[in-house]
């Protein structure tokens, strides 16, 4: 069955490799953060709370550069750089002693990483067919997944706070992970160029930029589907999910970890069926399926709460399966945002598509915390698990409200023949400069 769904070309296959090893290395540190800055380095929980949401806020505002960069210069010059920023960054947060030095390292993280997702999906969508492209994405995540559940355990058999070097050999283990995709993509000096040639200024002519990919009204539409469900879906996770699950529900963190583990097993088992399932089907309905479990999840979170306590092991299952109904929206999810994202962007400005697309997470990331906490505080979790239902089926809604503003092939109903691959062929792989009528006659407004 894997088979089925790696990508033809071996350049996408090694771009999964590195994939892999950046997972991997991301799981090792990606649950520690706040308790090394905490209970490793004294740093007061306020100040590092900060430390975090400057990171956030950072990534915010240089995305939108980065997607420039990525449309002008190509990906691979914007990607290489990142990562190689990403892994000083756990570098140096291993030797950080206080929190000037943890800022500095966070800045420093932040360039790089507001950039590496939008890159690597831009290279990703330039050496895979649109028949492919979705599957190839599903892949991709169903790895991260894989990655960072394996990093996570390894790195909890060894963390312990009364000894910082345990976590310093975590930190330096996540820098030498980011080797691996750098190592990757240095070793195809053609992969990653800029997708179309430079043209030469014309006088009064409009350059293309982010108003033009602000003017695409469905990809505007597309942004507040995906600002709404992850605002009532993934970015709840941290603190709306734990905080129901411990205060509400009154479950111990350990179940919360089962509740995670059970979200990264169902991802890994039931991905690849998932994308096999969604070939030739209607992207926008799936992704009307995924605000619609996602608000059966928290459906089932609720009913937890319900018991109060009364039943532990009811309320422990419920957390649990929590966590696993989750992960079968996640599933849906994974293939089907990226690719669309991708079927809607044209190469001159496939960047800053992107890019935008990826800011939605940053966004919704300081949002949902700020609209968690206070309702969780004041003892109003009900409103609070009754406002992400709500939020996950307007989701839903507005993801079927898009159809009717894109072609056939952008939703996934159009088989499409793929392309001659270069191995094939024995000819270089050309710059592709071209633009699809369905994607140019879905401009307007």
């Amino acid at each position: 069955m894997l088979s089925d769904v790696l990508p033809r070309r071996s350049e996408a296959r090694r771009i999964l490799v590195g994939t892999i090893f950046s997972a991997l290395g991301r799981g090792f540190t990606l649950p520690f953060l706040f308790i090394y800055l905490t209970e490793v380095r004294h740093i007061p929980a306020s100040t590092a709370g900060l430390l975090i949401g400057w990171f956030g806020v950072l990534t915010l505002v240089f995305a939108p550069i980065g997607g420039t960069l990525i449309d002008r210069f190509g990906a691979r010059w914007v990607v290489i750089p990142a990562l190689a920023m990403s892994g000083i960054t756990m570098g140096a947060l291993a030797f950080a002693g206080n929190a000037w030095q943890v800022g500095l390292a966070l800045t420093l993280g932040a360039l790089g990483g507001s950039t590496v997702w939008a890159g690597q999906n831009t290279i990703l969508t330039s050496l895979t067919d649109d028949d492919e492209r979705q599957k190839v994405f599903g892949l991709q995540f169903a790895l991260l997944n894989l990655g960072i559940g394996v990093g996570a355990a390894v790195s909890g058999s060894i963390v312990d706070t009364s000894r910082a070097s345990s976590f310093q050999l975590i930190y330096v283990l996540d820098m030498f992970c980011y080797l691996a995709p750098i190592v990757v993509l240095l070793s195809m000096p053609r992969v990653g160029l800029r997708l179309v040639a430079a043209k030469a200024k014309q006088q009064g002519v409009r350059s293309a930029g982010y108003l033009e990919v602000l003017r695409h009204r469905p990809f505007r539409r597309f942004m507040l589907f995906s600002l709404l469900l992850t605002v009532s879906g993934y970015a709840q996770l941290e603190v709306g999910f734990t905080g129901f699950a411990t205060k509400v529900v009154g479950v111990s963190p350990q179940i919360i970890g089962y509740a995670f583990t059970a979200n990264t097993i169902v991802i890994v088992v039931a991905q690849l069926l998932v994308i096999k399932h969604l070939r030739g089907r209607s992207r926008t309905k799936a992704l009307a399926l995924v605000g619609l479990i996602f608000g059966v999840a928290w459906v089932v979170l609720g009913a937890a709460g319900l018991v109060d306590g009364r039943s532990a092991v009811f309320s422990a299952a419920g957390v649990i399966l929590f966590g696993a109904v989750f992960a079968v929206g996640e599933t849906l999810l994974s293939p089907t945002q990226p690719t669309l994202v991708n079927a809607l962007a044209t190469d001159e400005l496939r960047g800053r598509y992107n890019a935008l697309a990826g800011m939605i997470w940053g966004i919704s990331g300081i949002v949902a915390p700020v609209s968690a906490g206070p309702l969780l505080q004041l003892g109003l979790s009900g409103l609070w698990i009754g406002l992400v239902i709500a939020g996950c089926l307007a989701a839903s809604v507005l993801a079927l409200s898009v159809r009717p503003l894109i072609t056939d092939a952008q939703d996934g109903l159009s088989p499409v023949e793929p392309k001659p691959q270069p191995e094939q062929s024995g000819q270089p792989w050309p710059v592709n400069t071209r633009k699809t009528a369905e994607v140019v006659s879905s401009r307007a407004d």
